[in-house]
């Protein structure tokens, strides 16, 4: 019994000591630095600005000397109809990019997975893939041309072909939250559709062999085989996205958004924007800033432990 008791505190040592060990790989450890650097002046440097949360912030005074409130700018925040407004938007138009970026990709890779021409299946899901690299800039004047009331694209065919008066798709309070879910979705399907259809090649071919020679057709293997082999990914992608719930798309809202739609399109990000940088009131922005990342935080970790338990994701 002692023997096995050292034998595995020796191994564990010699792991130990091959985790730590730089000698053989130092220059790959040193390739990191830059990195680590960037991320140190960058993200961690700022985080001592979180002080001004708690503290009636003035420019001219600095930190030292600014006078302390406490939590009174979480106070506020809460009192605000505006800050509960916004904090509603964010929600509700994460939760429907959530739920369509998980159902819309699934659907497609599902559907392209049937496509036997591999040569239209290839360009098909390039041409989907696409519009992931362009930036929000790039893709916010062309959408603004496109809906425009006067000469856009789509008015022009609603018009022509149906006889519609113009809509103000990006003016209406009505349509904005439908316009920013339906171009994030357009703008993101392709990643996620990747994933799926890479889950969709793992599964083992045996199953639908053995599928079709119990008679079963394409909608059924479909319903039995790989829909529950694709079940841990679909977890993982559900669950990892609980950490963006309160990430509604700060850079696509700023490029889409006015004054007309602040009611049903601002979210935290643009508000924070506005009130901290445009109106210089930085502490109380800094707070709404910090409580969403406080938030944003806790579904992260819930995040991960979920797709540890239900789908044995690691992140090493």
């Amino acid at each position: 019994m002692q023997t096995e008791i050292d034998l595995q505190e020796r191994i564990v040592t010699v792991k130990t000591k091959k985790r730590w060990n730089l000698k053989g790989s130092w220059q790959l450890h040193a390739m990191l630095l830059p990195a680590i650097v960037v991320v140190f002046i960058f993200q961690y440097i700022p985080m001592f600005g979180l002080v001004m949360a708690f503290q009636d912030y003035e420019p001219w005074l600095g930190f030292l000397n600014s006078s302390w409130v406490g939590l009174e700018h979480f106070k506020t925040m809460f009192e605000y109809e505006d800050a509960r407004q916004v904090i509603w938007n964010t929600l509700v138009i994460s939760i429907l990019k959530i739920i369509f970026n998980l159902a819309v990709p699934l659907t497609f890779a599902l559907l392209l997975n049937e496509v036997y021409v591999m040569k239209f299946k290839r360009t098909v899901q390039t041409i989907v893939y696409l519009p992931h690299f362009l930036s929000w800039v790039i893709l916010g004047g062309i959408l603004i041309d496109m809906l425009s009331p006067e000469g856009g694209i789509v008015n022009s065919i609603l018009t022509s072909l149906f006889r519609i008066e113009p809509i103000f798709f990006l003016g209406d309070n009505d349509w904005f939250r439908t316009v920013v879910v339906v171009t994030d979705v357009w703008k993101e399907c392709g990643f996620n559709t990747i994933v799926f259809l890479a889950a969709i090649t793992s599964i083992n071919p045996a199953l639908y062999e053995a599928a079709i020679v119990d008679g079963a057709n394409r909608w059924q293997q479909t319903i039995y085989i790989t829909l529950p082999s694709m079940l841990p990914i679909i977890i993982v992608v559900g669950t990892l996205s609980l950490g963006n719930i309160l990430n509604a798309g700060f850079d696509q809202i700023l490029n889409l958004y006015n004054p007309l739609v602040y009611k049903t399109g601002d979210i935290i990000d643009t508000y924070v924007y506005r009130v901290g940088l445009l109106n210089g009131d930085f502490s109380y922005a800094t707070a709404v800033g910090l409580f969403k990342s406080v938030i944003s935080f806790i579904l992260v970790v819930t995040g991960y432990r979920l797709a540890y338990k239900y789908a044995n994701y690691k992140i090493f």
